[in-house]
């Protein structure tokens, strides 16, 4: 058993192993068959003055709509700007920027994306990671959910969507 007063010597590190820049993507790990499907889909992102209550208009207005929210992100940068920004994947893009704009949106914008299903399962994003960083393409952002505990779905924009969809086909 190790206590606290014990030391144990630091190993020697390189400078690569340290420096973010110098990381090397870890090689994808085969398995049998795909555990994920990839697909690209659209988000719509939309901006407004941040005031308590704004995630239940959101939700409201949108409902209202008849617009169903199959993903979503909301979060406030506050502090200065005093802005909150909705990311959301809907099942209609028109109503769903009607609504937004109804109640007061800034700036209601879509942009595509790729719609990752895969196994809920460790490693899941790894693996997808791994493969997108192998052929050299920037993930600009992600998010992700599991609905049925089974499966997850993850959001991800790339700087070559195309790109990233052909080569996650390929894998």
């Amino acid at each position: 058993m190790v206590n606290a007063a014990t030391k144990v010597p630091a190993k020697n590190v390189t400078e690569a192993a340290v420096r973010p820049s110098a990381r090397k993507a870890p090689a994808a790990k085969k398995s049998a068959g795909p555990a994920f499907t990839a697909k690209t889909g659209k988000e719509i992102t939309a901006t407004f003055d941040d005031t308590v209550g704004l995630t239940a208009e959101v939700a409201a207005a949108l409902a209202a709509g008849n617009v169903n929210i199959l993903a979503g992100a909301g979060y406030s940068a506050s502090g200065m700007q005093r802005k909150a920004t909705f990311t959301l994947i809907v099942d209609d893009l028109v109503r769903a920027k009607k609504a937004l704009e109804k109640i007061g949106a800034d700036d209601v914008q879509d942009s595509s994306v790729i719609m990752v299903e895969m196994a809920n399962k460790v490693g899941a994003l790894e693996r997808i990671s791994t493969i997108i960083a192998n052929a050299g393409i920037n993930i600009y952002y992600f998010y992700s959910t599991t609905s049925s505990g089974k499966t997850a779905t993850c959001v991800i924009k790339t700087e070559d969507d195309k790109k990233t969809i052909k080569v996650l086909s390929q894998s």
